[in-house]
């Protein structure tokens, strides 16, 4: 079992987190590790579990986590071996070792969870306005007001707290889309369980990439028959097929993303048709057994993280495609730069500042990277220099050396040093 992270006495400073997920539960407990009273405010209304699929886990998110008080040699999730290439026929055309811990949205997002008191954590509260003044900052909630020393921004990508200060900081649709889904390892054939269940797993039609790795079951069972196992299938996508995909049964389209339950079933009909004309028969058997959701692809890039006594972090500061695998990582290490900025200078505008400086030029770089590793994918038209430059990403080999990986940031970090 994980423990509880360790808490140091009150320091007598307030915080109030937006944001409820990932980033805003990284951020309360690590400032209450520092002494601050924190308080998190989720605008839905029930518990986030359930949301998301797998996660790629990285040393950097595991040694925060160990840091923490969690105890990762248990249950934490699947190890890997490596990553493998099949043919449209489901032949291993490429192999690579890469040992892995994989595990599952839900069981980081629990663990976090459990470890915040729960009267720290607030359920449908959406925010109306936000406002500063010299020494505080106050939130304005359809229920009345809260004042604090700070404020975290950590509501993702489509964030309240980001379009209140900076509304030109949009998402970006990439271009392309992502469909995902888990499936129980029970019902896998024996044939497909032997090829994919012990790997990470590529195949790639032209211009597309699908992707399968195994996951921890429901409650993070991690018993062999009771585990699943998780895919995603990025496909070129204009705005036009983007809209028509976020269009639902009634003929309402919604606005960047669609509820699971109101994806069209022509649109599932058209997906399992197409695996069957270009996937691994591995992975048409995946789309088979499951009801794949839509993820548009988006980029976001804020030009601030602080704002006075507001810092953006996560998603809400920068979304990075998910070929990087570093969402989680990357919203972990946002939270740790702020308390350690926080914990090193009183002055809470000052110390935001060198968050800020120690974030932007990183974050910048994640989602650049993602924009190389998902470039041959977009369905906007490309010159030849740039469509030379995606194809080096296309490829068997450089796929399975670069995705979900995070070695050209410690490479980068080497060199730097030298």
């Amino acid at each position: 079992m994980a423990g509880r992270p360790r808490v140091a006495g009150a320091s007598g400073r307030r915080a109030l987190i937006i944001g409820g997920s990932m980033s805003g539960l990284f951020a309360a407990l690590l400032l209450r590790r520092g002494g601050w009273e924190v308080e998190v405010f989720e605008r839905t209304e029930t518990e986030l579990t359930g949301r998301g699929a797998g996660i790629v886990t990285h040393i950097e998110l595991n040694d925060l986590l160990e840091s923490l008080g969690f105890d990762l040699a248990v249950n934490f999730g699947v190890a890997i071996a490596g990553r493998k290439t099949l043919d449209r026929a489901g032949r291993v055309i490429g192999e690579h070792r890469r040992p892995q811990i994989v595990t599952s949205w839900d069981r980081v997002y629990r663990m976090l969870r459990d470890a915040l008191p729960a009267e720290r954590y607030h359920l449908g509260r959406e925010v109306l306005r936000i406002e500063e003044k010299a020494d505080r900052v106050i939130v304005h909630f359809a229920d009345g007001t809260r004042e604090a020393d700070l404020l975290v921004g950590a509501d993702g990508f489509r964030s309240t707290v980001r379009a209140q200060y900076m509304p030109e900081a949009r998402p970006a649709y990439a271009g392309y889309v992502a469909w995902r889904g888990l499936v129980a390892e029970s019902v896998l054939s024996a044939a497909a369980h032997r090829d994919i269940f012990d790997s990470m797993v590529f195949c790639l039609p032209p211009r597309e990439q699908m992707l399968g790795y195994p996951v921890a079951g429901p409650d993070n069972d991690l018993r062999p028959g009771h585990r699943r196992y998780n895919f995603v299938w990025y496909r070129p996508t204009g705005d036009q097929a983007l809209r028509t995909l976020l269009t639902d049964e009634a003929g309402q389209t919604h606005a960047l993303s669609i509820p699971p339950p109101l994806v069209r079933k022509d649109a599932i009909e058209e997906l399992r048709q197409a695996a069957e004309r270009l996937l691994a028969p591995q992975f048409r058997e995946l789309v088979s057994l499951t009801q794949p959701f839509l993820q548009p692809i988006y980029d976001v890039e804020t030009p601030r993280m602080a704002l006075g006594r507001v810092a953006l972090i996560g998603d809400a500061a920068f979304l990075a495609r998910p070929h990087v695998g570093a969402g989680v990582t990357k919203a972990a290490q946002d939270a740790a730069a702020l308390e350690a900025a926080l914990r090193s200078e009183p002055n809470v505008e000052l110390a935001l500042a060198n968050f800020e400086h120690a974030r932007m030029e990183m974050n910048h770089r994640i989602v650049e990277r993602g924009r190389e590793l998902g470039a041959y994918m977009e369905s906007k038209p490309k010159t030849a220099e740039q469509q030379s430059s995606a194809e080096q990403h296309r490829t068997p080999q450089a796929v399975m050396r670069e995705i979900a990986l995070l070695d050209f940031l410690r490479d980068r970090e080497v060199i730097s040093q030298c």
